[in-house]
Parts: C-alpha cells; sequence; structure tokens
C-alpha cells in the first residue's frame, strides 16, 4: 500500500492528479501538500475529495499538509508546484523561476524522505527534473519527469484518427524536449503491430501537421480555457499506476541518460524507459540517422539551458 504526495496540490493539474490517482487500488493515501498560506484552500479541497471518495466507494484517505515534515513516508512524490505557463510562453521561458521552487522542495524531500521515487511535472519539465535530480541527490532511477509521455499519446490520437483504427492500435513515441525540438520516431510506430511505412495510406500521412498540432496543443488549450487539466492529470496517474503495480512497461518520460540512445547523454531528457516499483530505467535504442540528428539537437538545447539554470542557482546559494 502506497502513499502519494502532491506537491502543489492546489493547482488544477495537482488536484485533478489526486482524485485520478485515488482510484489507483494500492495508493492507500493521497497528501496534498501546499505552501504555508494555503491551508484554508487544502482543507476545503480535501474536504471536496472525500465527498468524491465516499460517493463513488474509494477507500482512499485523503490528507493535507504545509509543513515539510509531513513529507516523511511518502512513497512517491509529486512535484506539480511553480508558475503556471501563459499561452504566449515557451515552456523553457518558465526555467528559471521554476527552477527556484523546484530546488528548494527538492532539498526538503533530500531531508524528510530521502527513500522516496520523485515524479517531475514542473515545466520545463526536463530541465526541472534536472534541478530536481541535482539537489535532492536521490539516484537517477528514482528521479524522472512526465517529459513526453502526454505528448506521445497526443501523436497516437492524430494516428489512430487519420487511419481510423482504435487508438490502442497505435504505438508511437516521441522523444526528446518536452517542447518545441520534440522529436517524433516514425521508425519505432506501428499499426496493429504493422510498422507504420508499410502501410499505404503511409505517403498521405501529414506527418508535419501532426507534429504542430502535438507541439501547439498545449498552448491552444490555455487560450482556451486557461490551462491543460484532464490531459496531464491522467498521464500522470497512468505513469503512478505503473509504478505502484509493478507493471514494467516502457513509457517515454524525462529520465537521466548516460548512453543509452546513441551515445547521447549525461541530462535529463525525454526517452522510453521502464517504470517499475523500484523506479525509471532508460532503454537503450537506435534510431534512423534524421532522428539521431534531431535528438542530439533537443539534448544539447536542454543541456545548455540546464546549464543556465545551474550557473544561476549557485549564484543564488552562495549569496545566501
Amino acid at each position: 500500500m502506497v502513499k502519494v504526495t502532491i506537491i502543489g496540490a492546489t493547482g488544477q493539474v495537482g488536484s485533478y492528479a489526486a482524485h485520478s490517482i485515488s482510484q489507483i487500488p494500492h495508493v492507500k493515501e493521497v497528501c496534498l501538500f501546499g505552501r504555508e498560506g494555503n491551508q484554508v484552500y487544502l482543507e476545503g479541497l480535501s474536504r471536496d475529495l472525500r465527498d468524491s471518495f465516499a460517493a463513488r466507494g474509494t477507500n482512499t484517505r485523503i490528507s493535507w499538509s504545509c509543513d515539510e515534515k509531513d513529507l516523511r513516508g511518502s512513497d512517491i512524490i509529486i512535484l506539480a508546484s511553480g508558475v503556471a505557463r501563459k499561452a504566449d510562453q515557451t515552456r523553457l521561458d518558465l526555467a528559471v523561476s521554476n527552477a527556484e521552487i523546484v530546488a528548494l522542495y527538492a532539498e526538503k524531500i533530500s531531508r524528510t524522505a530521502s527513500d522516496t521515487l520523485l515524479f517531475v511535472v514542473t515545466n520545463p519539465v526536463d530541465v526541472m527534473t534536472g534541478v530536481a535530480l541535482k539537489y535532492s541527490n536521490l539516484p537517477p532511477h528514482r528521479v524522472f519527469g512526465l517529459g513526453t509521455h502526454l505528448d506521445s499519446m497526443r501523436l497516437k490520437s492524430c494516428i489512430a484518427e487519420f487511419f481510423n483504427v482504435h487508438v490502442s492500435e497505435v504505438h508511437t513515441r516521441i522523444i526528446g524536449e518536452h517542447g518545441d525540438s520534440m522529436v517524433p520516431l516514425w521508425s519505432a510506430t506501428t499499426i496493429g503491430g504493422i510498422q507504420i511505412s508499410n502501410l499505404p495510406a503511409f505517403s498521405r500521412l501529414p506527418q508535419e501537421e501532426m507534429i504542430e498540432r502535438v507541439k501547439t496543443s498545449g498552448s491552444l488549450i490555455i487560450r482556451s480555457k486557461g490551462s491543460t487539466v484532464y490531459g496531464p492529470g491522467d498521464a500522470i496517474a497512468t505513469i503512478i499506476r505503473t509504478l505502484v503495480e509493478d507493471e514494467h512497461r516502457i513509457l517515454t518520460v524525462s529520465a537521466f541518460i548516460k548512453q543509452e540512445v546513441h551515445d547521447i547523454g549525461s541530462v535529463c531528457i525525454g526517452v522510453p524507459a521502464r517504470i517499475t516499483r523500484g523506479g525509471v530505467f532508460p532503454v537503450p535504442i537506435k534510431l534512423a540517422d534524421d532522428e539521431v540528428e534531431a535528438f542530439r539537437a533537443s539534448t544539447e538545447q536542454i543541456r545548455e539551458v540546464t546549464r543556465r539554470v545551474f550557473e544561476i542557482l549557485e549564484k543564488r546559494d552562495e549569496s545566501s
């Protein structure tokens, strides 16, 4: 039985994720964690969720806290705290402001919950996963981010719609940055077990339009309704279920890679990884030549932004 703590539970993604995660059978407790001053909201949210649990017959304990000591005992901590992205912002625009928040919480986790799995949702998620890894002092397999999991699901939906097949028949991945330099793996895409390039309709597939739709989906939703909620919330819950039930599924998340992908590494970025109760383990893969170059470029971009963010955080640490 597992305790899942959500840091940033007062946000829309965090609160919906709590609702979705509570339906996983082996999750015994969901702790809503927020910053000091949010006690009234957290109490109201916890009562609202309890009512929902009672209505659907869910036997999950809901708790809330603003006290660092209550992070103790968490099997999985979801870090979703940070400044929300505006429609005209890229995820990388958020890097510095959110890095300070992520570093602060990662240090708290290091002090009080050093046995946890740390699941980063805060954007830009690849850079923030790197920050969380550094400041939590946890081993790499226990720190990971949402990465391109949701992007991969968005592409999967587009392909299923084009070929008029059930979405479960489509297997595809997007790797690299959760952002503009993401890399679709057409070489690893199948429909019903058939390589997509072997299907006659593939020649008419609007690949560029589909990827642009995936890239801009978040911004479009933010402009239309203020924030993305259900997509990321359920994507988070899917990964939590995979961890809790030790499914050993391969999902595309942000993880620290060494040389698993064509010897490109030393950075946290979206890659296929085996998800187990013990953590997240990147899977060595080979790509088509054009995919290798695109992934290398994406990795270099994330590595450079991460380096700049670390420099700023280190100056902050020296002056404090």
